[in-house]
């Protein structure tokens, strides 16, 4: 699954651009994949990717912006930074 959306990323970037919002949510999908292989980190990096471009197409008050924060308080409650969690969520 992780190949194929890293895939799905990459034609978005070159066909859609890096501020659209189905790259974003390619970001979202790789970043997802990442935390259920237990690879925090590099999660981390995408879903912040994919919210960067969130607040910039859609704005704070937005669902798939809050979507983003949740994802990455996710992360940070499983890596047991419970501050980083609580703000994000």
């Amino acid at each position: 699954a992780l190949l194929h959306y890293q895939r799905a990323l990459g034609i978005e970037e070159r066909v859609l651009g890096e501020e659209h919002s189905s790259t974003a949510t390619s970001y979202n999908n790789v970043g997802s994949m990442f935390y259920s292989l237990g690879k925090y980190d590099e999660a981390l990096v995408h879903h912040n990717k994919a919210l960067a471009i969130r607040l910039y197409v859609f704005g704070e008050e937005h669902p798939d912006t809050a979507a983003s924060y949740n994802n990455i308080g996710a992360v940070y409650n499983q890596q047991g930074a419970f501050e980083e969690a609580l703000e994000h969520y």
